[in-house]
């Protein structure tokens, strides 16, 4: 047998052994651990696809409308909990960021105005620093996947790749408590990303279907002990982080479709419309809360809310060239920040290999550089006279606002200040600000618009949540503002907008989604009449960027090594056929096989799923029963389902197993080979596997072009894709395809000319 059907072990740490090459073969780069070089276990790939045995048959057969009730009940119960869940969450994180980043910011602003400028600093440097230190090591120490976003990890398990270690209770906590703590800290990251991870985890914990540890085991819960209904749990609770983070349903529930999911029906989409709905809703009375003053320093918590544009606006036919200016230019950045951020990437992985103390020193010497440029900065740029008629108190004093007084005179403000001495949310929410068009000098926009965009792509790496939301909000308004400073009153539209539009253009140009980044983007300003505009620049952007690179989350896949597999074929997939990617010998099982035969296959082999063939006197000739997966054949060697000849299974087989005994666990932790103990009478005995088959797998012919088959092996969520000859006389299956051998770097390593032929077609 080949690699040409191996999902775990062995065949997958291909793809990823150049990324982590000091590793043994069969540890992967997965999640964003490989970027601060933790040693993780083996990928597995997801069981879509329903297994239809005999077990399964009976199950349906037996379920009456109660059961299908219930089944019903629970999922939109399920949905219900984790909006309520994430709703609660994303409030949380938006208050205590507030209230611990306000500390900071009101202490080191009260030293400044009593003109002790050098213990001001050690305060704002020394808890940055501590910040940053409690975030990396709880990180690094209980749960390395909690780092980074997690988006390019969610995404991947949408697309049927399990990446072990991502969907656990510690996981969780770090990702609430990290994330808190680093947005904190004054490093230039968001909370967006990893409100995503986080909702997918909650969605992933409720539908493991119980547990026993904890004592979870009502039987209603059963019906969720599959991969396909966990996926649509992940799915909703995607949608939900979204939502929580921008308080944006309706964007949220377009991300979750337009980024996250490789799958989606009609129902799936009501059910993630639901939870969003169920987090704007309890965001909505949250903030009822808050404008009583209850929330802590920045009192009203605008939980990201920048409705900065109820008021109408005008724009006109000369304001459209500066716009579209303003989506190619934002394309051009984008994709250079992608770059970027790759390269970066890569040579912190290089650094996070060397251990945990390595990790925690870079993030460390990032805070520590930070700081010193974010408190240094100011202190370079000139102080600015308070308006005549300030929208409010000129300084801003003790709370966050636009008029920060730093190191000015009475009645001055620094406009540098008042941009980096703010959590993100406030700093876009006076990017965004109308009527602001004098509060900002053109040298101080750019510095901050230089500032972020490096900081930015620094600071996503380190061992922390991070997310890239956010900061590419900030560096996109900061941009779009600054080109709104330069055209000047040749345009009607004001600076504000123009920071709206440069955010837009810069997302598009680095995330590349259009629809739900539109909707994120007017649920945010609360303005309709923005949408042609937006639109434009979001495609605008988007297109051009398509041109240098892929949008950051496929990079940041591909650099972890994520076999992750697109929508899109390669043109040389259609020069191949099926056939030309499998290699053999195929091992495969008979209807009945021997216990020893088994256990020899299972111990010098890590495949999951095994052909199943017929032969004389069973049959009249060979033929194709289906395919058993190996978690299955371990659970009847543990169950001992043996017969002491090779006979077809008594009835009573049906008495001893059900459906429940073959659903897959939660956990990502399952039976071993190496665990069974048999006898060496035992080992002589047989099994029947008729039962336990899923009789009804997806085959392709051999001559079917590998495009066609990667599209519905794709979209139909598929784990194992037996191959059949066009000829009968030959042997049943000619091999089993899977996410493998739909991989870049196996196909063009069996057929190194087409590498030669891609490079042609790209020269013109």
């Amino acid at each position: 047998m080949s690699l040409n059907h191996l999902t775990n072990g062995d065949s997958e740490s291909l793809i990823r052994q150049p990324l982590l090459a000091s590793q043994r073969s069969i540890v992967n780069s997965t999640s964003q651990v490989a970027i601060v070089g933790a040693n993780v276990s083996p990928i597995e790939s997801l069981d879509y696809e329903i297994i239809e045995n005999e077990f399964f048959k009976q199950d349906w057969r037996s379920r009456g409308k109660a059961q299908i009730l219930q089944y019903t009940l629970m999922k939109w119960l399920f949905c219900f909990l984790i909006g309520a869940i994430v709703g609660l969450v994303g409030f949380f994180n938006n208050l205590a960021v507030e209230n611990l980043a306000g500390i900071k910011f009101v202490i080191t602003s009260n030293m400044m105005l009593e003109k002790r400028f050098q213990l001001a600093f050690v305060i704002f440097f020394a808890s940055n620093l501590a910040l940053t230190l409690f975030s990396c090591i709880i990180t690094a120490l209980i749960a390395p996947t909690a780092t980074g976003s997690g988006i390019p990890e969610v995404k991947a398990y949408l697309n049927g790749v399990n990446a072990p270690g991502i969907f656990t209770v510690r996981t969780l906590f770090v990702k609430i408590i990290g994330s808190i703590t680093a947005v904190s800290s004054s490093l230039l990251i968001g909370k967006a990303g990893p409100m995503v991870h986080t909702g997918a985890i909650v969605a992933a914990l409720l539908g493991q279907g119980g547990s026993k540890r904890y004592g979870l085991t009502w039987k209603w819960l059963r019906f969720f002990k599959n991969d396909r209904d966990r996926r649509d749990l992940i799915i909703c609770g995607s949608a939900a982080g979204i939502a929580a983070a921008f308080r944006a349903p309706v964007g949220g529930v377009l991300f979750a479709f337009e980024e996250m999911a490789s799958w989606w029906r009609a129902a799936l989409l009501w059910r993630a419309f639901f939870t969003a709905a169920i987090v704007a809703i309890l965001l909505r009375a949250m903030i009822d809360l808050c404008l009583s003053g209850k929330c802590g320093l920045f009192g009203k918590g605008g939980l990201i809310m920048f409705d900065v544009y109820s008021a109408s606006i005008s724009y006109h036919l000369v304001d459209i060239p500066p716009v579209i200016i303003l989506g190619v230019i934002g394309g051009i950045l984008g994709s250079i920040y992608n770059m970027m951020l790759k390269r970066v990437l890569r040579m912190y992985s290089f650094i996070n290999e060397k251990g945990t103390v390595s990790k925690i020193l870079l993030a460390c010497a990032m805070s520590v550089f930070t700081s010193c440029l974010l408190f240094g900065l100011p202190l370079f740029t000139s102080c600015r006279a308070c308006p005549p008629d300030p929208s409010e108190p000129c300084p801003t004093i003790g709370r966050s606002g636009i008029y920060k007084k730093f190191q000015c005179p009475p009645d001055h403000y620094n406009d540098l200040a008042s941009l980096i001495f703010n959590t993100n949310d406030d700093a876009i929410r006076n990017l965004f600000s109308k009527n602001t068009d004098d509060e900002f000098e053109y040298t101080s926009m750019l510095i901050f618009f230089i500032t972020c965009f490096f900081l930015s792509i620094f600071s996503y790496g380190v061992v922390a949540p991070t997310g890239l939301f956010v900061p590419v909000i900030v560096t996109g308004a900061s941009y779009g503002r600054l080109v709104g400073m330069m055209i000047g009153r040749r345009s009607n539209l004001n600076h504000g907008l123009y920071a709206v539009l440069g955010a837009a253009s810069f997302l598009g140009g680095s995330m590349r989604t259009t629809v739900s980044l539109c909707v994120i983007i007017l649920e945010l300003t609360n303005n309709l009449l923005l949408l042609p505009l937006i639109m434009m620049v979001l495609f605008l952007s988007k297109t051009v960027a398509d041109v240098f690179n892929a949008n950051i989350y496929d990079i940041i896949m591909k650099a972890k090594g994520l076999p992750y597999l697109e929508t899109h074929a390669e043109p040389y997939m259609r020069q191949l056929t099926v056939s030309d990617v499998v290699t053999g010998p195929l091992q495969m099982f008979n209807g009945i096989e021997k216990v020893q035969n088994i256990v020899f296959v299972l111990r010098t082999t890590k495949h999951n799923g095994f052909p199943v063939i017929d032969e004389p006197p069973i049959s009249e000739a060979p033929v194709l029963f289906g395919i058993i997966l190996r978690d299955h054949l371990l659970r009847l060697l543990k169950r001992k389902a043996f017969l002491s000849s090779p006979v077809d299974i008594s009835n009573d087989v049906f008495t001893r197993f059900s459906a429940d005994d073959f659903a897959k666990k939660g956990s990502n932790e399952g039976l071993k080979i190496e665990d069974i103990q048999l006898t060496d009478e035992e080992m002589d005995m047989f099994i029947d596997l008729h039962p336990f088959t899923n009789a009804s797998p997806y085959t392709v012919v051999e001559t079917m072009s590998l495009a066609k088959a990667l599209r519905l092996f794709r979209e139909l969520g598929l784990r194992h894709l037996l191959v059949i000859p066009k000829i009968s006389g030959r042997s049943p299956v000619v091999g089993i395809l899977t996410r493998h051998d739909f991989m870049e770097e196996h196909i063009l390593g069996l057929h190194p000319f087409l590498v030669r032929n891609r490079w042609k077609r790209l020269r013109f």
